[in-house]
């Protein structure tokens, strides 16, 4: 026992190696993480002091325990049964595809990134870039919401900017949990988006197996209350316009929702720019027939970059107004309350209605419409006709603009004239031949709601002794 044994020097470090990751794994380890969880849940525990909805503990369990759960969900193994049948493969192969399919899915939350670094970067970004304006929150609504259910806020999908103004502007409410297209699935990109909450989908997937477990995992955050958004149209608007809505994640709320236990309620969020900054890609997708583009994330951080370096050569201007919206609450239970069969599609026409109404009216898309409906106008004509017009369109369901009209025609027009939208002749301002493309997106995102517009694809319209109204208050 006491005699000296020789070894090699390479075998000596590789046995005190071993050893030290044997300590560190059975003992330091896990009390370093034992420290740090324990400084998590008092952070987390301050957080939720302040806000409205506090974070569900679904959403700060451990990512690889959320997996686990998951893949042994009853519906996923019994699908896992199914495809190794369907695919004639064994089933450790298929339960090796579920278990990749979860691993891309479930999210990495982090509430120190979240709250200490990306809702600081939305709110510096969304001011930096436009003057961004809350027009209408009904805030008794909004409390009113069983602290029990699970919100999921529904909202349209004009730029990639959506995601910062809305974890900026919600950032008192909850911590949200967006449902992320492919696009966000590239390193580093996507490890920042998990750690914020932000779950992946694959848009087109042709598994059963893969959407087995997506729904199984939908199921999971809802029945543990997590906050979520979505953007149902399943990708950036081409035209501009509120495109039908999609009704794959929407079914797969309803069809698991069980009205006796957790209440789910949907809250619609409308927002609209003087300047989206994908839009010459959106537009020219649109012309060529093609959904296949690059308008990621990428875009917002290069416009953020140049007006960096036009604030250091002090030629720095935001990009003009950007407004959203909160629509009316609406609960799934009280939805469901006296109908039966499938509520998916009277669901998304719901939804689509009460968004469709409440898309916020900036000062490029109203004068986009108004030069487009009227042609050339003077400035002294535009400045007569657009209060009016802006004025008579408010109404319970369309809220007012949340800025003083007159300041707003002018920087409205100085940034149309900025892009080459418009030009002025004779005094006359009239829309840019060459940019009509442009104008007609812009004045597309607010067409139905303006006087003899035609309803959305879904059902979104006013009635027609609204419209009449309407008509006559921007006629005077």
């Amino acid at each position: 026992m006491t005699r000296t044994v020789e070894l090699p020097l390479w075998l000596l470090v590789l046995i005190l190696l071993f050893a030290a990751v044997t300590f560190a794994s059975h003992f330091l380890f896990p009390s370093v993480r034992w420290f740090f969880r324990r400084r998590l849940e008092r952070a987390v525990a301050r957080v939720n002091e302040r806000l409205e909805r506090p974070i569900q503990p679904f959403k700060l369990a451990r990512r690889y325990d959320t997996i686990q759960r998951l893949i042994y969900d009853p519906q996923v193994m019994k699908a896992i049964t199914d495809h190794a049948r369907e695919e004639g493969v064994p089933e450790n192969v298929a339960f090796e595809s579920a278990r990749r399919y979860a691993r891309e899915i479930v999210p990495s939350f982090s509430a120190s990134l979240y709250f200490g670094f990306a809702i600081r970067l939305a709110r510096f970004l969304g001011n930096a870039l436009y003057r961004v304006r809350l027009g209408h929150l009904d805030e008794n609504a909004l409390r009113a919401i069983d602290p029990d259910a699970t919100v999921v806020f529904v909202i349209n999908h004009r730029s990639n900017m959506d995601y910062v103004l809305v974890t900026y502007l919600a950032a008192n409410r909850s911590a949200l949990s967006y449902a992320v297209g492919e696009w966000a699935r590239v390193w580093p990109l996507s490890r920042l988006i998990r750690s914020m909450g932000a779950y992946f989908i694959r848009r087109k997937s042709r598994s059963e197996l893969y959407r087995k477990v997506l729904a199984a995992y939908v199921r999971l955050a809802n029945e543990g209350g997590v906050t979520q958004a979505m953007f149902p149209e399943g990708g950036l608007s081409l035209t501009g316009k509120l495109m039908p809505l999609k009704l794959g994640l929407l079914k797969y709320i309803l069809d698991d929702f069980d009205p006796e236990g957790r209440d789910v309620v949907f809250v619609p969020v409308a927002l609209n720019y003087d300047r989206v900054l994908e839009d010459e890609i959106l537009t020219q997708a649109a012309r060529e027939g093609n959904r296949r583009f690059r308008a990621g994330i990428g875009i917002v951080a290069r416009s953020a970059l140049s007006l960096l370096g036009l604030w250091v050569m002090r030629r720095y201007h935001r990009h003009g107004y950007a407004g959203v919206n909160f629509g009316r609450p609406l609960s799934l239970r009280a939805f469901s309350g006296d109908r039966s069969g499938d509520l998916t599609v009277p669901m998304a026409r719901e939804l689509h209605r009460r968004l469709s109404g409440i898309i916020p009216i900036t000062p490029v898309p109203a004068l986009a419409w108004l030069l487009q409906a009227r042609g050339a106008m003077s400035r002294d004509a535009i400045r007569a006709e657009m209060p009016a017009l802006l004025t008579g369109l408010s109404s319970a369901d369309t809220p007012p603009p949340p800025f003083r009209i007159e300041t707003a025609i002018e920087l409205g027009l100085k940034r149309m004239q900025e892009r080459g939208l418009i030009i002025e002749r004779d005094g006359r301002l009239e829309p840019a031949a060459d940019k009509a493309h442009l104008l007609e997106f812009y004045a597309n995102s607010i067409r139905h709601l303006m006087p003899s517009a035609p309803g959305p694809d879904m059902g979104a319209g006013k009635n027609a002794a609204q419209a009449k109204q309407i008509s006559a208050t921007a006629r005077s």
